[in-house]
């Protein structure tokens, strides 16, 4: 309940802070400006960095610290980078300010919180004194922020690497049974989350040095501690594949810099991005690719956490050094990627075409997408034995304040009708997943087969239908390679983990929030129905939750 109620409120937080914080922006100068070196031809707001940093503290304020000193390090630490990243976002700031508000947030954390590195590739047990890991930590934690600080050179690109790499992280979290990797990672995942509803190119909101620096803080210390304290019997060589590429990314730049006899802290561009980009990829291309590779990156890890440390290193060492001899190959040889290269054959091209266009494959796919969305949201919630009263809490409330909007504005509106939708869902698939009743049991095998039906009906309206305002995006991927990673490793040590549960709400949340989002942006003769059967769902689970929860 714990790691649900932090994700659902960081996503929330993260979704509502950044549209109040982009309306400030141009008063307070928190827009940044195309120059030849940026992708971006228009101005765009700097802050979507408020809805990662609202994202990660406002849950744990509202759960409480515990007096744990990681736990309020990390905290203070977070409020340094932002409020140092906030500064550069609106005053364009030189790198020595920034370095000193990097210092003041690792010490918090080193001193503060006691945490710092003692353990180290090749060696058995503490091999570094305090002192050493002391400065051994800071050198590395600083030199992880300024690597995610720098990969933010394209829309969705920054957050989606280090999206993965947390998922891997709260992952080995919970087969470790460290609650703090858990919890930590995930607020931070709500808040990429809900910036991620933004930045998708084009980006309506970049996040900024204050976000990027806090996203680089966040990862450097949860993998510190998971690989230090949590499960100290995983490789201590484990930071390479999960912080992956942003981490070899930095040092190619470093060395080009260096070798060019340039301005070390000059921004270039030469990141892999960058490199891509001028090879013809176009920016979707570009982000999936990158994606990609930090998708195998972390999944190495996963796999190959209790390695010997000489594997993990040369995995990583292979996969890097492919990487760049192939974009050296590339663009010493004047290669190109042409149009040619993603046409697909002239014949299936036609048979694709026609069934684009048949108004009855457009229709069974908006039928088939609208009716079934709507009705498993009714189904799921009758498929649980008890409903928690702090669910009936919430949902009552959650009622109330949608039919104060719907007789406001006597239609259901964008924001508010995607709140009380998105809501609903995480109830509903939440108390199907977690206290299904015999009979829900059942339901769920079957609720499964529709969810995959619902998948591919989605994946082809998305993929095939035209004129529709929905379109495939770079976090779309990236969802679809978090959810093949949490299904594929759900068989390690389900029965001993307790993971069944969790992997299929996120599998139906996930599924049933894109088939919401197509209705709600493409479908608006059934915003309404949506709307109505969210709020019959919501009125079960606060009846429910305020009479019989517990």
């Amino acid at each position: 309940m714990t790691a649900f109620f932090l994700l659902v409120c960081s996503v929330a937080a993260s979704m509502l802070v950044i549209p109040l914080a982009w309306r400030l922006a141009p008063r307070i100068g928190m827009v940044d400006q195309p120059d030849p070196r940026k992708v971006h031809k228009l101005p765009v707001p700097r802050v979507g960095g408020w809805g990662i940093v609202a994202g990660c503290l406002l849950p744990l304020l509202l759960l409480g610290t515990d007096s744990n000193p990681l736990l309020q390090s990390f905290m203070a630490g977070t409020l340094v980078l932002f409020a140092f990243g906030a500064w550069d976002d609106a005053r364009q700031i030189s790198h020595w300010p920034k370095f000193v508000g990097q210092v003041l947030a690792v010490g918090l954390v080193i001193f503060w919180g006691d945490l710092y590195i003692t353990r180290l590739p090749f060696f058995d047990g503490d091999v570094l004194a305090p002192w050493a890991g002391r400065i051994f930590t800071m050198v590395a934690m600083i030199g992880v922020i300024n690597a995610i600080n720098h990969s933010d050179g394209l829309d969705g690109l920054a957050a989606g690497e280090t999206l993965l790499s947390l998922i891997a992280v709260a992952f080995l979290g919970y087969l470790a049974g460290a609650p703090l990797v858990l919890h930590l990672a995930l607020v931070v995942i709500g808040g990429i989350f809900g910036f991620l509803r933004y930045n998708t190119h084009p980006a309506r909101v970049f996040m900024g040095d204050a976000g990027s620096q806090v996203l680089g803080f966040a990862t450097g210390l949860l993998v510190v501690y998971l690989i230090q304290h949590a499960n100290s019997a995983a490789s201590a060589a484990l930071p390479l594949l999960l912080l992956g590429l942003p981490i070899a990314d930095i040092c190619a730049v470093l060395y080009l810099r260096i070798s060019g006899d340039m301005n070390w802290f000059k921004a270039t561009r030469n990141h892999v991005h960058h490199r891509l980009l001028d090879l013809g990829f176009t920016h979707f291309q570009s982000v999936v690719v990158i994606y990609s590779l930090q998708a195998c990156l972390v999944t190495a890890a996963v796999l190959l956490r209790y390695a010997p440390d000489l594997v993990v290193i040369g995995v990583y060492a292979i996969a890097i050094t492919g990487l760049f001899t192939l974009l050296w190959r590339a663009e010493r040889s004047g290669w190109q990627l042409t149009a040619d290269a993603w046409r697909l054959p002239a014949q299936l091209s036609r048979i694709l075409a026609r069934l684009r266009h048949s108004a009855r494959v457009q229709s069974g796919f908006v039928w088939t997408i609208a009716v079934t969305v709507s009705s498993l949201l009714l189904l799921a919630v009758f498929g649980s034995h008890q409903v928690p009263r702090d669910f009936g809490v919430f949902a009552g409330v959650a009622v109330l304040l949608a039919v104060m909007v719907a007789l406001a504005y006597r239609a259901w509106q964008g924001m508010a009708l995607r709140v009380i939708v998105y809501m609903t869902v995480a109830f509903a698939t939440y108390l199907l997943t977690t206290y299904p009743t015999e009979a829900g049991v059942d339901l769920q095998q079957g609720f499964g087969a529709v969810i995959i039906l619902l998948a591919v009906a989605l994946g082809i309206f998305v993929r095939f239908v035209p004129d529709q305002s929905f379109g495939a995006t770079p976090t779309d991927y990236l969802i679809a390679f978090a959810l093949i990673a949490l299904l594929a490793f759900g068989g390690i040590g389900t029965a001993s983990t307790g993971l069944g549960a969790p992997l299929r709400f996120v599998t139906f949340s996930i599924v049933l929030f894109y088939g919401c989002e197509i209705i709600i942006s493409h479908l608006q003769r059934w915003r309404s129905v949506l709307g109505s059967a969210s709020l019959a769902t919501l009125l079960v689970v606060a009846v429910r939750g305020l009479t019989t929860g517990i």
